[in-house]
């Protein structure tokens, strides 16, 4: 430290309550998620979070949500995640739409927005769009999600994209690190060697 810096060190200390202007620091080993909580516990606080503020109805529990969420993230469908929790696959969908989990294949074969605007009842809609009237219901529930998540600016879905992505992340970040930590100790290692 030069003088200067010196002398304004000790101007800032003899003034300066250090405990309440600096933190103490400590080695720790690194981690990519700046949360000490597990995945199940980040998940389980945006569950609650979006439980109490729409208060949606479901036969769900919190934790069985947050396997929907994380199976969901994993690609399996409606019925994979109804099995895995012994339910029905009506459930699991109904719970994915109050999660905002809404998939690209929900209503692929179908104009949201047009089916959001018409005030016509459900058995209009059917036979206007050649299916049945649960499958407008469905629709309408796709859209209703997605207008709910569009109007909390996607901010629920976006932490289940965080929370997730980052524990896939760290995943792979220690899978690749083990194989080429691997790698480089087996390197330059003779490995035809007959019995």
């Amino acid at each position: 430290m030069n003088e200067k810096t010196e002398e304004l060190r000790d101007i800032f200390t003899s003034v300066a309550d250090e405990d309440t202007v600096t933190e103490s620091q400590e080695d720790t080993r690194g981690s990519l998620e700046k949360d000490e909580r597990t995945v199940d516990e980040r998940l389980e606080s945006v569950v609650a979070r979006m439980r109490e503020r729409y208060e949606f109805e479901t036969p769900l529990e919190d934790d069985e949500l947050v396997v929907v969420a994380k199976r969901f993230y994993e690609g399996r469908d409606d019925g994979e995640i109804a099995d895995e929790l012994g339910v029905d696959e009506e459930a699991v969908f109904e719970a994915r739409m109050a999660l905002h989990l809404v998939s690209d294949d929900d209503a692929d074969e179908v104009d949201l927005v047009a089916i959001r605007e018409r005030d016509e009842d459900d058995a209009t809609l059917a036979a206007e769009y050649g299916v049945d009237e649960g499958t407008i219901r469905r629709y309408r529930r796709v859209a209703a999600a997605k207008d709910e998540s569009r109007a909390a600016n996607d901010r629920y879905r976006d932490e289940f994209d965080s929370v997730l992505a980052d524990a896939d992340l760290s995943t792979q970040i220690a899978r690749d690190v083990r194989e080429d930590g691997l790698e480089d100790a087996t390197e330059g290692m003779e490995t035809d060697v007959s019995f």
